[in-house]
């Protein structure tokens, strides 16, 4: 046993190995190229309830360095109960893009935001469709960032980063620093042409793409997913078409869980998905960090020998160097000094929603789902 758990740390310590020299190359790569902007966009904002956040995330598409007259923004108000659309039809005046609210019933869907994003792509007029939620942020050059990557690229699929605005409390710093982990690690896939994971938060792909693989079709019964499945789809078909957009100017900000509840419903709504995939690979994957971090919790046990102790060096040293470099991006260096709580903190986590994936059920914007 003990054998075991020395290799699958050391497995897990070259993972991390491989991960901080894509991430190097990745980034030592990256550059933007002037293109033109006669690219059509839809920016699709699907929303429930986000009476707080609209505001701002609209004031932001105003000041883009995209030209109004070539993006338009679609908010699609699924059953929002609070002032959400009387917010966004007052803003339409003061818009210099075309600002459009699609309001749907709130109904029994077992996807509500597939249903949102598909019934708004029915209604819109871009060639590039790009995704984000009401709850975000974004620079003056979001959309311009992406639309040079997909013009110099001829991408099919863009996932751009996401973190969480700061809010100068440990408990958002804890998750700004979990949450850098995901999209780091899901970047380097990326890069490696092995797509595993992405947020539509921040996601684009063309309107033809999205009609060549069915759209959501085969995985509209999972409520989560409008992310993944699709870029999964998009891979198998254009395994070379479908990138990370590593661009500070391409961050999208959300807001983080207020508390451990709704942090529990979030984290247990993106594991839901994970007994739903169909790609061994990535299965693969995260049979590994599951293991990975459940090796850590046996070598908690052991902290009194040097066995124990030579575990939790192995795994935590190069896994450090890669969350550092993943938030020094991100626009949060001065976070470094808690990468070591989350690294002890984490394995519980990982252990923990790994095994209530394998369950069903959980609470999202006042609904269940599963």
């Amino acid at each position: 046993m003990l054998f075991i758990i020395l290799i699958i740390n050391s497995l897990y310590f070259i993972f991390n190995l491989i991960l901080i020299a894509v991430w190097r190359e990745m980034m030592a790569k990256h550059k933007v190229l002037p293109q033109d902007t006669d690219t059509k966009l839809t920016v699709i904002i699907p929303v429930r309830n986000e009476e707080k956040y609209i505001l701002q995330l609209l004031k932001n598409l105003n000041e883009q360095s995209y030209p109004a007259d070539n993006f338009e923004v679609i908010v699609t108000n699924d059953g929002s109960t609070d002032s959400t659309e009387s917010i966004v039809l007052n803003y339409q005046e003061e818009a210099k893009y075309s600002l459009k609210i699609l309001n749907l019933l709130n109904d029994a869907s077992a996807s509500p935001k597939k249903r949102a994003i598909q019934k708004s792509i029915e209604i819109s007029s871009g060639e590039l469709l790009i995704t984000t939620d009401g709850d975000c942020s974004v620079s003056p050059n979001w959309l311009i960032s992406i639309q040079q990557l997909y013009k110099n690229n001829d991408a099919k699929l863009i996932s751009s980063p996401v973190t969480f605005t700061e809010k100068n409390t440990f408990w958002n710093t804890i998750q700004i620093i979990e949450f850098a982990s995901l999209i780091g690690s899901g970047a380097c896939a990326m890069y490696l042409k092995k797509p595993n994971m992405c947020n539509g938060a921040n996601l684009a792909y063309t309107r033809e793409v999205f009609d060549e693989v069915n759209g959501f079709a085969g995985n509209e019964n999972v409520a989560s997913g409008d992310d993944e499945f699709l870029m999964h789809k998009i891979a198998k078909k254009y395994p070379d078409k479908v990138f990370f957009n590593p661009d500070f100017d391409a961050i999208v900000r959300t807001e983080s869980q207020a508390d451990l509840a709704q942090f529990y419903q979030q984290r247990r709504r993106w594991a839901s998905k994970w007994k739903h995939y169909d790609n061994w690979q990535v299965t693969a994957l995260a049979v590994f960090i599951f293991l990975a971090n459940l090796s850590v919790l046996a070598a908690y046990c052991m902290l009194d020998n040097y066995f124990g102790k030579s575990i939790l060096l192995i795994k935590f040293s190069a896994e450090f160097y890669f969350l550092y470099s993943v938030i020094k991006f991100l626009g949060y260096e001065n976070k470094a000094k808690y990468i070591p709580i989350v690294q002890i903190i984490y394995p519980f986590y990982v252990v923990f929603f790994g095994l209530l994936a394998q369950g069903k059920g959980y609470r999202w914007k006042g609904r269940s789902l599963e």
